[in-house]
């Protein structure tokens, strides 16, 4: 029994590790997903995902690609946060 215990100890340390290493952990220096509605992008965080590398993803909605290249603005469908490209990056 004991050997059962630790089994299933270990699987949900690897679990909650796996977890951590997809979705962010308290220590990182991460951005909230879905905090702010209007988030201002440079042409180097292009192509442009809401919710963007960098934010906590445990609490968002599925990762979407935005075109934001031919207007300059982006609205995500799911959360409704609008982008906008820089006007040093726009060409």
């Amino acid at each position: 029994m004991r050997e059962r215990s630790a089994y299933n100890s270990a699987i949900r340390q690897a679990m909650r590790n796996t977890v951590a290493a997809r979705a962010g952990t308290v220590d990182q220096n991460l951005i909230p997903a879905n905090a702010q509605h209007r988030y201002q992008v440079r042409s180097s965080d292009l192509p442009l995902s809401c919710p963007m590398p960098g934010m906590y993803l445990w609490n968002s909605h599925p990762k979407v690609y935005l075109p934001i290249e031919e207007t300059g603005e982006a609205k995500c469908p799911y959360c409704g946060a609008q982008y906008f490209l820089s006007d040093e990056d726009q060409a």
